[in-house]
Order: structure tokens, then C-alpha cells, then sequence
């Protein structure tokens, strides 16, 4: 069975964004957590472009090769500017999360309004591949329903003191169980395994 997981770059008190994210804004303040990508000698084996350290591309190369379908929120979504109609991962569809209409969906992406339906249509897609989650809300959503098998978070060392946290509330504790640290320049890479 296909693992569903959720990679993501975060600073170290909890956020993916800086403050006023969105569409045209991007990342808002928060673009140096994605600095690691760019900021290495090692090219990645699956984005064009990215340019790595060792140890951040043997692991960013390793989950990216898992990667056979993407489940991203709404504000994720729109504060990517859409993927430019693709999809954050070169290979595989993405599937949105939203209850609002997306009327600019190109044919890799699919809008989705449940999560449950949202894993089970990109374990579909995925072709035996993994499922990857993106946005904290999609996170909250598929922890609650019990849907995740991992969290890897690239934490980067940085205090944002605003943006968007990736953390949201849950109805009860999550325990992980700390599978792998790697530390690497400018980020360090931290795989959890979800304890059921």
C-alpha cells in the first residue's frame, strides 16, 4: 500500500509562510526557507534548476522519488501562483483541497473537496507511488482522519515570528517517532514517522 506523507519546509517555530503571503506574493516574507534549494553545489536528480547540498539532495531526491501524486490546499494553491498550472512535483498530478470553485484548473489538476476523497483519488493517480501532502491544513485534515504515515520537515533555522503556522489544531495528540535527523547547510531534515 502507498504511504502518505507530508514534506515541508518550515522555520523553527512552525511556519511555511512569512507574513502577507498569497497570490502575487508568494511566500510573503518567508522565501529564505526554500534558500537551501539553490544554495548547494549538488544538482537535483528531479527539479531542474536545483542546486543542492549532498546530504539535502540525497534526501530531497529520495522523496521526491517517491512522489506519484500531490494533495495541496487552497491557500497553498493560490500562494504558488497555481503551480503555473502544473503541479509542485514534475511528475505528478495535483489534486486540491478546496470547497471554493477553481474555475482555472488546467487538466493536471484536480480540485477535491474532502479529504478523504482527495487521498483516495491521488492513491489513485499515484499508480503505487506515494501521496504527498502539502499546506498545513491538509496536514490537520489527514492527521484527524488518520491518513498520514509520515511527517519529514526540512527545518530551516529561522525564527519568522509570523506568516502562516503549519501547525493547526488537531482533536487529540499525534505521536511521531523520529526515524531519521540529517543535518545539512542551512536546513536540517527531520523524518517522523506517525505512531497509530
Amino acid at each position: 500500500m502507498s504511504k502518505v506523507f507530508s514534506a515541508h519546509a518550515v522555520s523553527v517555530d512552525g511556519y511555511i509562510t512569512g507574513r502577507e503571503p498569497g497570490a502575487g506574493h508568494g511566500l510573503g516574507e518567508g522565501t529564505m526557507l526554500f534558500d537551501w534549494y539553490f544554495d548547494g553545489d549538488t544538482p537535483s536528480q528531479a527539479f531542474d534548476g536545483f542546486q543542492l547540498s549532498e546530504p539535502s539532495a540525497r534526501v530531497f531526491d529520495a522523496l521526491a522519488g517517491r512522489v506519484g501524486a500531490v494533495v495541496a490546499g487552497r491557500n497553498t494553491y493560490e500562494d504558488s501562483d497555481r503551480f503555473g498550472g502544473g503541479s509542485p512535483h514534475p511528475a505528478a498530478r495535483l489534486f486540491v483541497l478546496s470547497h471554493r470553485p477553481a474555475p482555472e484548473l488546467t487538466e493536471r489538476q484536480t480540485l477535491v473537496t474532502g479529504i478523504q476523497d482527495a487521498v483516495a483519488a491521488a492513491r489513485e493517480a499515484a499508480g503505487g507511488k506515494d501521496v504527498g501532502l502539502m499546506g498545513g491544513g491538509v496536514l490537520a485534515a489527514a492527521l484527524a482522519a488518520g491518513l498520514v504515515d509520515e511527517v519529514i520537515l526540512h527545518q530551516v533555522p529561522v525564527l519568522l515570528g509570523g506568516g502562516r503556522p503549519f501547525f493547526q489544531a488537531l482533536p487529540e495528540h499525534v505521536r511521531l517517532r523520529l526515524v531519521e535527523a540529517v543535518p545539512a547547510p542551512g536546513v536540517t531534515h527531520l523524518h517522523y514517522r506517525v505512531e497509530r
